[in-house]
């Protein structure tokens, strides 16, 4: 399209339609600003050829309005007050600029054009000059999240009765302001279900639920927020959202030969307990950026303590690697296993992604290309990619010396016995050799004799041609079974026996994958031109990004104090500190998320200038004041959110709020929301009492069945990936809360897929929710929930008798968390009686000709067990509300 006609249609694209499409700040009405408006779209889409450079093209810097005035070697960039003779414009227009598939949107066109139009104006006074790089505004320093943390006061409500907590009447303020309040309050059926799955992700037992339904004390609800917070359950619970940021596997991912990590599950039952422990965030944060610089290497006879401090850093191990793969390029897997980390610290702790600096510098927040790198520096003293060590190398044991000791004495004995095995065989291969020689002519034996103790490179033709005859010549450790009756199965037998009973008195490996550094060892980090390291440039000491940096905050290259360079542990107690603007608001905003579905910043792991803003920036603030307040304590901010009136709330609809807020952002309702992949699962196992109580320990593992769908169990299948038929029973461990199911990053759990469980590429910072058909045919279809359904039936049957509608009633409760209507009642009641009539009429028609065996059970037992399937794969089920 010629430029005329492109920049006409430009122009008559409707206003409204341009001004939804906006960067944040830009005017509709009023006088647009470089700073405001046209600035971050040149940043995101010029300053890589105009302004970070060195070399600029074309000569023209486009980092100031007053550089595009000047313009390059074509000439000034802009014409104030006329677009259509703006270089700028024209170049855009015509397509030419930037260069590449990527380009401009009609709003940023637009936007361009509005702020030449009204004469482009600045919104204050530039510099004379810039250095090369990235600069800041004063625009991106005031950014919301970048500002410090300040409590603000409590708004005052004219619903004060409504206001259980400070909570309520920060929310009250915004609603009220619509003339708008509180919905009801949820029955108390509905919020054990709810708090239940929000603190230990499990369903209420019935008897459970008949307790707070029925008890009057005005206490009732509070109690129960304290049993279920106390109860073990809710570690596993959160601790299953931490793993999320921290991208916990149990395999390295990265190529399809997905190294097994058999010692990651040691973090996650480290993340569990101190969950559990209710551990400071302050010091949880510290223990697992720079857990081992809180300790003295070697690391030896550790305490339970200084253990868990160790295996606290595998927060740092658990992004992809590739550096255990012989056929993956090790420099470049080396650096993508530190790009990974910097992505998992920044998403997690800072609400900022920093990894889109590592080739240049972001494009929409204040992060430089030297930003990225000064906290590479932080990590590179553990992570020297020029001097790698690899995983086996990283491992730490948390044997004593008392262990040590015992096993290297076991280790010798295991060694002495191997030692005599070899002397016994090798004496079976001698009297092997001189039975057979003495079967020979006696004139040959000589000869046969004297060739077998000729070196093979040294052989005459007459000696090979006799070893060609008589194949026994050559015998050893390796053939002699050949020429035994038995095989050598006695010998194997009881050498075996003696070697496992050994072995079996050894202790068992406890080791940790942590990250440490090397005493001593600083290696520098040099800036990556373009993010690629056969490009280095000048070194970059550590530090914090440049917009948040403060006097105060001094990360040296080594800690004198310390053998280690300290810098992780600077780092993360300035973190901690209780200044930074981003920490306890990125925490708060998650912990919120998992409570209401949703977080107050609907970007939790970007709060940078794409990010959403807050929907209640002084409650956000507030939350995160009280949160430090409270000594970075998590329980007392769960009571605090639970027991307030918005958390209480029913989920019905209203119209009035929906017609004023039909996203529910103001959270004049509670949000119905479904259960994650591993909460359903749980949530089967439980209701059919299946579910194992079982903590901590090795992940259950996970392998294809004949199919090729992901289940729990041993996979046995050789080493070309062909089935052995072997099955090897896990017993109770077959039916473990979802967290302890082995995490393969090629391998996500076949029941859990469906159900939007995340892939860890290399974290997870908010999990998607959707509502697919898949999910509804896997509930209808899967083995494991068609075989729980049945053992829901027999608990049923156990617990609530032959009754049919003692059954219903029961089954219902469990399922449900809250007693049926007689109407449900009544079609539960027909849905029964009807399935066992078709069982009666099945069985009756196959007992005429080959018996079906998914009619062998009772006709009313197999009526229970399709009504507890319906039930499991119900809506009532897989959401809370």
């Amino acid at each position: 399209m010629p430029r005329t006609l492109l920049t006409i249609a430009v122009l008559l694209l409707p206003a409204r339609l341009l001004a939804a499409e906006l960067p944040a700040g830009a005017p509709v009405d009023g006088v647009a600003t470089f700073e405001a408006n046209v600035r971050p779209i040149l940043k995101a889409h010029c300053w890589q050829c105009h302004g970070e450079e060195a070399k600029l093209e074309g000569s023209l810097d486009a980092r100031l309005a007053r550089f595009l005035l000047r313009g390059g070697d074509s000439g000034p960039a802009l014409v104030p007050g006329d677009h259509t003779a703006s270089l700028l414009v024209a170049r855009i227009t015509a397509g030419e600029m930037p260069p590449g598939e990527k380009k401009l949107s009609a709003a940023e066109v637009q936007a361009i054009v509005r702020w030449i139009d009204a004469g482009a104006q600045t919104a204050r006074a530039e510099p004379e000059s810039l250095a090369a790089g990235d600069v800041f505004s004063e625009e991106d320093r005031s950014h919301w999240s970048f500002q410090p943390i300040r409590r603000p006061a409590v708004p005052q409500s004219a619903s004060a009765e409504l206001a259980a907590t400070p909570i309520d009447a920060f929310l009250l303020a915004q609603l009220e302001a619509r003339s708008l309040g509180f919905g009801p309050p949820a029955q108390r059926a509905a919020l054990i279900r709810r708090l239940s799955f929000d603190l230990i992700g499990l369903p209420p037992e019935p008897d459970a639920v008949g307790r707070f339904v029925n008890d009057p004390s005005p206490a009732a609800y509070e109690r129960l927020v304290d049993d279920l917070l106390a109860s073990p359950a809710y570690g596993q619970r959160w601790g299953r959202h931490w793993l999320d940021v921290a991208g916990y596997a149990d395999s390295d991912g990265y190529a399809a030969k997905d190294v097994e990590r058999p010692w990651a599950f040691k973090y996650r039952d480290y993340v569990i307990r101190s969950f559990n422990q209710d551990k400071p965030w302050d010091e949880f944060l510290v223990e697992q950026l720079a857990g081992d610089e809180l300790l003295a290497p070697p690391y030896a006879n550790l305490t339970a303590a200084d253990a868990d401090r160790l295996i606290a850093t595998g927060f740092l191990r658990m992004g992809p690697d590739g550096t255990t793969d012989s056929q993956v390029d090790q420099n470049v897997a080396r650096n993508d296993v530190m790009a990974d980390t910097i992505k998992i610290v920044s998403t997690s702790l800072l609400g900022l992604t920093v990894g889109c600096a590592q080739c240049h510098s972001h494009r929409y927040d204040p992060i430089t290309h030297d930003d990225y790198h000064r906290i590479r520096a932080l990590f590179e003293p553990a992570y020297d990619w020029r001097n790698w060590r690899p995983a086996s190398d990283r491992l730490i044991s948390l044997w004593s010396d008392e262990l040590k000791a015992k096993a290297a004495a076991v280790d010798a004995e295991l060694k002495e016995i191997a030692d005599r095995r070899t002397e016994e065989l090798d004496q079976l291969v001698a009297a092997t050799f001189e039975r057979e020689l003495a079967k020979l002519p006696e004139d040959i034996q000589p000869k046969a004799r004297e060739a077998r103790e000729t070196a093979d490179d040294k052989q005459s033709d007459e000696q090979k041609q006799l070893i060609k005859e008589y194949p026994f010549l050559k015998v050893d450790r390796g053939s002699v079974y050949l020429y035994l009756d038995d095989r050598l199965n006695g010998f194997n037998n009881k050498w075996d026996e003696l070697t496992e009973a050994k072995r079996n008195q050894r202790p068992p490996d406890d080791n940790v994958a942590c990250l440490t550094e090397v005493p001593g060892h600083l290696p520098p980090t040099l800036l990556f031109a373009r993010g690629d390291f056969n490009q280095p440039r000048a070194e970059i000491a550590p530090g914090e990004l440049a917009v948040l940096n403060r006097a105060e905050l001094v990360v040296p290259s080594k800690d004198a104090a310390l053998p280690t360079s300290g810098r992780r542990l600077a780092y993360a107690r300035h973190l901690t500190d209780g200044t930074h603007p981003l920490v306890a608001r990125v925490l708060v905003n998650r912990f919120w998320l998992h409570h209401f579905g949703r977080g107050l910043v609907d970007t939790p792991g970007d709060f940078g200038m794409l990010g959403q803003r807050p929907s209640h920036p002084q409650l956000l603030d507030w939350l995160a004041d009280e949160f430090m307040r409270g000594g970075w304590k998590l329980k007392p901010l769960h009571r605090l959110i639970v027991t307030s009136t918005a958390y209480r709330q029913s989920s019905e609809r209203r119209e009035e709020l929906e017609a004023v807020d039909p996203d529910n952002r103001l959270l004049g309702r509670m949000n119905v929301r479904r259960l994650e992949a591993e909460t359903i699962r749980d949530a089967l196992l439980a209701v059919s009492g299946s579910l194992s109580p079982r903590m901590d320990g090795k992940p259950v593992p996970v392998m294809p069945d004949e199919v090729g769908q992901i289940v729990v169990g041993v996979d046995t299948r050789d080493s070309a990936g062909r089935p052995s038929g072997k099955v090897v029973p896990l017993g109770e461990a077959a039916f473990r809360r979802s967290v302890y199911v082995q995490v393969r990053r090629s391998m996500p759990l076949g029941m859990l897929e469906p159900f939007d469980v995340p892939t860890m590429t290399p974290n997870c910072d908010q999990r998607a929710s959707s509502t697919v058909a898949p999910q509804s045919l896997l509930m209808m279809n899967s083995a494991l929930v068609v075989e729980q359904a049945g053992v829901m039936a027999a608990r049923v049957r156990r617990e609530a008798g032959d009754d049919p509608a003692a059954q219903f009633h029961h089954a219902w409760l469990l399922a449900f968390g809250r007693q049926p209507t007689a109407h449900e009642s009544e079609g539960g009641l027909a849905f029964l009686t009807e399935q066992a009539a078709s069982a009666r009429a099945d069985a009756a028609a196959s007992a005429a000709g080959t018996p079906d065996p998914n009619t062998a059970a009772p006709p009313e037992q197999a009526a229970l067990a399709h009504l507890c399937h319906a039930l499991l794969i119900s809506n009532g089920f897989l959401y809370v509300d």
